[in-house]
């Protein structure tokens, strides 16, 4: 059984604010509450985010490409361990948008 997430996600203005570590198990109890809170965010702050693994990365590039297919094109701030690589190994923009 996995444990417990020490994960989390609020809304501060035009920003979704991410804590913790964004591994699988968070990725599966962070999703719902991140969508409910997604309309008009601008910027997705990770400056607490501790890790990122591949199911991390994932929520917060479906998270992304939600918001770029509204017309919005969120900035992200902060730069947690793993998060470099895995946009690296998977040839992610900056923004976690595949290149044209």
């Amino acid at each position: 059984m996995p444990a417990a997430s020490d994960a989390g996600v609020r809304r501060d203005g035009d920003a979704l604010v991410f804590t913790g570590a964004l591994d699988r198990a968070a990725a599966a109890v962070l999703w719902a509450q991140a969508s409910a809170q997604l309309a008009g965010a601008q910027r997705f702050v990770l400056t607490n985010v501790t890790t990122v693994d591949s199911a991390g990365l994932a929520l917060l590039a479906e998270l992304a490409a939600r918001a770029r297919a509204t017309g919005t094109a969120p900035r992200f701030e902060g730069q947690p361990a793993g998060l470099a690589d895995l946009q690296a190994a998977y040839r992610l923009t900056p923004e976690l948008d595949f290149p044209a």
